[in-house]
């Protein structure tokens, strides 16, 4: 007779900094008899996990994963199917980027239980944590959260001709190395080159690193400042906020001084 299967859970680890991981997901990493973890997962979070656990490192770099989805999606059933409790744990949120949605649909496919934990995902963390809001009244009523580069070559490219005026913020995740494409796109479609850009690098930990810039030079900036991944890219009117943001904060020191 075999063993009852046990449950999955989705869980998102929010952007980096691991005191925003949320009060379910902490419970549900304790529970944990195997935890499957990602490259921008902060390690200090398995140290919550159960003594005991077992701990897999499947993280995706880019042109070196460590595990292919395939081989991730074949361990969570293989696991689930030994009756053990998994949790799956992504960086940001699982469903803005983290390929839970497929997971989910593999799990489902084999009768295996889930449920998704949601996280905070880095547009709202990393933004935050660089003082950039995302919306501003007067400024942007909109945001879209959008990739970068497409990892299939069969895909659709992104319509950056819809995006540069669909909306008033654009917050592009694993875009760095597509910078000047990205730039040379939405000027092509009618961004004006003096729009504010900001590039949010290691967002919401220590490492943070925040440059400015315009669509005219921000491509430059990134090679200067030698950015790298995980980075963020937030292009839109809300990158001046920053600035009011930082002297607002500047004045308050003086004031307690």
């Amino acid at each position: 007779m075999r063993a009852a299967a046990g449950k999955v859970y989705i869980v998102g680890a929010g952007p980096g900094d691991p005191e925003l991981i949320s009060v379910k997901a902490m419970r549900r990493i304790g529970l944990a008899d195997v935890i499957l973890y990602d490259r921008l997962v902060n390690e200090e979070l398995l140290a919550y996990a159960r003594p005991g656990a077992e701990l897999v490192y499947c993280g995706k770099a880019p042109n070196a994963h460590a595990m292919p989805q395939e081989k991730i999606n074949a361990a969570l059933v293989a696991y689930a199917r030994q009756g053990k409790t998994v949790v799956r744990l992504k960086g940001g949120d699982p469903f803005v980027f983290g390929r839970g949605g497929e997971e989910a649909l593999e799990l489902a496919e084999h009768g295996i239980e889930w449920e998704i934990v949601p996280g905070i995902t880095s547009a709202i963390g990393a933004a935050a944590s660089a003082a950039i809001p995302l919306t501003h009244r007067g400024k942007a009523a909109s945001f879209a959260c959008v990739t970068g580069n497409r990892c299939h070559g069969d895909q659709e490219p992104v319509r950056w001709d819809l995006l540069a005026h669909s909306v008033d913020t654009l917050a592009i995740y694993m875009g760095v190395s597509q910078l000047a494409v990205i730039r040379g796109e939405l000027l092509k479609h009618g961004k004006v080159a003096s729009t504010p850009v900001a590039i949010i690098e290691q967002g919401t930990t220590s490492r943070q690193r925040v440059i400015t810039g315009t669509l005219a030079d921000i491509h430059k900036l990134a090679i200067s400042f030698k950015v790298v991944n995980p980075a963020l890219i937030i292009v839109g009117e809300v990158v001046k906020v920053r600035e009011q943001l930082l002297l607002a904060e500047q004045q308050a020191e003086a004031w307690v001084m």
